[in-house]
């Protein structure tokens, strides 16, 4: 199988789950357990995305100065500060870091 095929059966297959969720009736999808499935299955695949790209490089796992930034981001968000502060601090302890030799 070549990667073409691939990536065209998995643009069919999301087409098809797509028109397959305007089939399901609206009721069973506005209950308080499926909409809070998905609320925790948006969190938890976004955890895993800042997960993956905080602690890999390639098939490797990387320790480097990500890891504090990403630390530092959390709690700030956690202390609820703008996302730009946020952003502009996580930036600048990784960049210490990386200046004093703490770097892949």
């Amino acid at each position: 199988m070549s990667v073409w095929t691939a990536v065209l059966l998995a643009a069919c297959a999301c087409a098809a789950l797509k028109a397959f969720g305007y089939l399901i009736p609206a009721h069973l999808l506005e209950a308080p357990r499926p909409a809070r499935i998905s609320d925790l299955l948006t969190v938890a695949l976004l955890a895993a995305l800042v997960a993956v790209q905080t602690l890999s490089a390639g098939q490797a796992v990387i320790v480097d100065a990500r890891i504090p930034a990403v630390l530092v981001a959390a709690g700030l968000l956690y202390l609820r500060q703008s996302f730009l502060v946020v952003v502009i601090a996580a930036a600048a302890v990784a960049a210490l870091l990386r200046l004093v030799g703490w770097a892949v």
